[in-house]
């Protein structure tokens, strides 16, 4: 299997499966002498975790990492960090009844089709649970780019919609309730609301906002290598993501050219910020920000009609712990790629000028 390895310089290679003995990882490309906060790695990793309330997959999981290499005396060695996740709690017969069949919308089809076998066991490496691996190395990242600050927060569940923007919320209430939006009325409004999307066997969808401050004027190249585009391929990458825009999205085509440009000030920052931070596909030094779209989770717990792997329509119903709306646990996740993107970008900006 191809495709397991992110970046070009700060690079994070993944392995492991849902259910299998540990998920993990090494980072290679990290400078040496970055001090490491180890506890706020796991913090991350907290934030990210089944069974931290009553709106996310009960599966109980420490999700302790467990460092290798790489670190000494609390320092990167500049040498590959390694990593890993152990799983504790797995209950893999969960999933027997899905062996011969494949869930709609899922993975389980499509890996079955191009690999000829598959783990079906929550879904083997298409699990969401990987993520937690990219969190360890988002988090570390974080630490590299310490300057940039990253704020991610659900503006979004179903049709209950945050109608300020980023910069009219006090983004340090986001961790202030489960479905870490910063809004606490509006918060308390899309948890009642996943809590009876849960009671009903279904799931929901919903939009991650993600704010970047403090960007240097650089980041980016202008032709393949664009920030927008990497920063797509990030979040595009995660589990559910269906849609990514940035800056003024698709708001942007009912604006005209003198309306949507972002006039200079003297000192080169713009009036406005349109373009979300990044022009000609390079950071310009106002914030970055971005929607990233998460389609509702595949798997529901209701009696639905799939097809077998002999081709026969099958009934089935969904077993298991799953998130009934997975926005809430996917805030670090889309922190943690794009610290990567950026600590990636900081790299190679290095070797532009003297």
């Amino acid at each position: 299997m191809a495709g397991n390895t992110f970046g070009t310089l700060f690079k994070i290679m993944t392995f492991g499966e849902s259910h299998g003995v540990a998920i993990g990882g090494v980072l290679d490309g990290c400078p040496a002498g970055i001090p490491l906060d180890l506890k706020a790695i796991q913090n991350d990793l907290n934030r990210r975790k089944p069974g931290q309330s009553a709106i996310v997959t009960q599966r109980k999981e420490p999700d302790t990492v467990e460092f290798f290499s790489g670190v000494f005396e609390g320092k990167t060695t500049g040498t590959p960090i390694g990593f890993a996740i152990r799983n504790t709690n797995q209950k893999s017969q969960d999933y027997s009844h899905i062996k011969d069949s494949y869930r709609p919308s899922h993975a389980d089809y499509v890996y079955d089709k191009k690999y000829g076998f598959r783990d079906y066991r929550g879904g083997g490496r298409s699990s969401a649970r990987e993520t937690a691996s990219r969190v360890v190395a988002g988090a570390i990242a974080k630490q590299f780019i310490s300057t940039i600050k990253i704020n991610a927060f659900v503006s979004q569940v179903g049709d209950l919609k945050l109608d300020k923007t980023y910069k009219n919320l006090d983004l340090s209430l986001t961790e202030s309730n489960p479905v870490r939006c910063p809004d606490p009325f509006m918060a308390k409004e899309m948890e009642e609301l996943i809590k009876k999307i849960k009671k009903e066997g279904d799931t929901v969808g919903g939009v991650i906002t993600c704010v970047v401050q403090n960007v240097p004027v650089g980041l980016g190249e202008p032709v393949f290598d664009k920030l927008h585009a990497d920063l797509g391929k990030a979040m595009l990458s995660i589990n559910a993501v269906k849609g990514f825009e940035y800056g003024s999205g698709f708001e942007g085509v009912k604006m005209t050219g003198s309306q949507h440009n972002d006039q200079f000030n003297s000192d080169g920052s713009t009036k406005t910020n349109h373009s979300g931070g990044i022009q000609g596909g390079i950071s310009n030094g106002m914030d970055i920000y971005f929607n990233v779209a998460f389609k509702p989770v595949a798997t529901i717990i209701q009696p639905y009609e799939t097809i077998d792997k002999e081709g026969y329509m099958v009934k089935t119903q969904g077993k298991g712990r799953h998130d009934p709306c997975v926005v809430p646990r996917a805030v670090p996740i889309v922190e943690a790629m794009a610290a990567l993107v950026l600590a990636d970008f900081a790299l190679l900006n290095r070797t532009v000028k003297l």
